[in-house]
């Protein structure tokens, strides 16, 4: 049984909910926050709540709850969101543009230090800020940027082929944008986010609210 499934990957998805919450009450100057006051906020039970933010090693204190400085620190600390990830972006266009111009990255570390597109019109251009490079210099240029995360943003005919050069180039981790399964060794972590997924979820619940 893989670390993750003993954490629960479920558990981990909502300790951004949680921080997200620690970090408002943290601005409002409260020194404890409560697992019952979060579970209330987020329309989650209090258990559930202090199940998940075990998985950090946090424990909270008797009739106060969680000290919420350190809740701050050990959520980002354990999500390695107190760390600098350089990244680079493969696939220029509309949803890797975005996905860049998302400034909520850099409160989790994440930089962006390049994109790279096969439109040789677009390369030598910026995306906020982020230099767009030729699709031909990605393996090249992989070691010189310092990076081990890319985010790909391609055509799904382009997916495993990026993939694979990507592997190759000696990226470790892959956050597959594409509505493809790509395939890559045991050793490169790729975490897939199939938006047309999600919004058939949406669809289904919406219909379901609908006919009530």
């Amino acid at each position: 049984m893989s670390k993750l499934k003993v954490m629960s990957a479920p558990s981990i998805r909502r300790l951004p909910s949680y921080l997200l919450v620690a970090r408002e009450i943290q601005e409002e100057g409260q020194e404890y926050l409560s697992a019952t006051y979060v579970a209330n906020r987020l329309g989650f039970e209090p258990i559930q709540v202090r199940k998940d933010l075990a998985i950090t090693g946090i424990s909270g204190r008797p009739k106060k709850g969680y000290p919420v400085k350190e809740l701050v620190a050990t959520i980002e600390h354990f999500l390695r969101w107190d760390e600098e990830h350089r990244a680079i972006v493969v696939g220029a266009g509309n949803l890797g543009s975005a996905l860049i111009g998302y400034s909520g990255f850099t409160t989790h570390g994440l930089r962006f230090v390049a994109a790279f597109d096969s439109n040789p019109a677009k390369a030598g251009q910026q995306i906020h800020g982020v230099p767009v490079l030729p699709m031909d210099e990605l393996a090249g240029r992989v070691v010189d940027l310092k990076v081990s995360l890319a985010l790909l943003t391609v055509p799904r005919d382009k997916a495993q082929d990026l993939t694979d050069r990507l592997v190759a180039a000696g990226i470790t981790a892959i956050w597959n944008f594409t509505n493809c399964k790509v395939k890559a060794p045991d050793s490169v972590v790729v975490q897939n986010e199939d938006l047309s997924s999600g919004f058939a979820m949406l669809s289904v619940k919406r219909r379901l609210v609908e006919i009530g």
